[in-house]
């Protein structure tokens, strides 16, 4: 699901906001999540997962094309841990109470 799918479900599920809104809405919370990463907090968002920051030491890596050897810097790269209730979800387990819901109060 790409970021204008997103907005155009929750647009549909919520008739009641204008789209442009909802566009803000979404945006918003991604500029959020982005900013706290940016300054190398941890974003937790329950059932759903976790976003942290975890540092690459620098190292030596090989071109692909040529094979030399070439200096890889040190670097931050965003990462993603699952929570229990979207694994759940994902490999068939034990519904959660909020499995019995239709989504439309997303």
């Amino acid at each position: 699901m790409t970021k204008s799918e997103l907005i155009l479900r929750l647009a549909a599920l919520n008739p009641h906001l204008y789209q442009r809104d909802v566009e803000r809405i979404v945006s918003t919370i991604f500029d959020e999540i982005t900013e706290a990463l940016a300054a190398g907090h941890r974003v937790e968002l329950r059932g759903f997962g976790a976003f942290s920051v975890k540092r690459r030491d620098a190292r030596i890596g090989r071109n692909p094309r040529t094979g030399t050897a070439v200096e890889v810097a040190e670097k931050y790269v965003p990462f993603f841990k699952t929570g229990k209730q979207l694994r759940d979800r994902l490999n068939g387990g034990v519904d959660t109470p909020e499995d019995d819901d239709d989504d439309d109060d997303i």
